[in-house]
């Protein structure tokens, strides 16, 4: 026998005809990785200097390479928002643990800029992954207080 939900008339509803609701935390996520995407996308096209460097030490062929980060990272930010929609409990935890971590992003900015560490790129860059860092921290204050406040993903 078959359980089912049933809208305010009463009639059976089905659970791919339920609207996604997704939650403030959600959403903040969600906004953070197209961001990141959007962010990808335009250091590719404005200044492809900037990954290409830190991609020709990586082993293999070069071509290769670029073909798999340009693939797989767009993916992986995909898979991780379908966890996201979904609330999967693992990737809640998952990227909460990446976002905490994003307050290293901070010191190292911090140290490029004023010389004591070699930067990773122009100073624009620089800042730009120190900001990512901050971000990536409020955002991580706010899965903490959501998660003590309603469980996982706020639900």
């Amino acid at each position: 026998m078959a359980l089912h939900s049933y809208d305010r008339d009463m009639k059976p509803t089905s659970p791919k005809a339920r609207p996604i609701m997704i939650n403030r935390v959600q959403a903040l996520v969600l906004a953070f990785f197209l961001m990141a995407w959007i962010s990808l996308v335009a250091i590719l096209v404005a200044a492809p200097e900037v990954y290409e460097r830190r991609l020709r030490s990586l082993p293999g062929a070069q071509r290769i390479v670029d073909v798999v980060f340009v693939v797989a990272l767009p993916a992986f930010i995909a898979f991780l928002s379908i966890g996201v929609l979904r609330r999967w409990r693992w990737a809640f935890w998952l990227i909460l643990i990446a976002f905490l971590f994003g307050v290293l992003r901070l010191p190292v900015a911090v140290l490029q800029l004023s010389g004591q560490m070699t930067p990773d790129g122009p100073t624009w860059y620089v800042i730009l992954q120190g900001v990512i860092g901050v971000a990536q921290v409020l955002i991580a204050m706010a899965m903490i207080l959501a998660y003590r406040r309603s469980g996982v993903w706020g639900s």
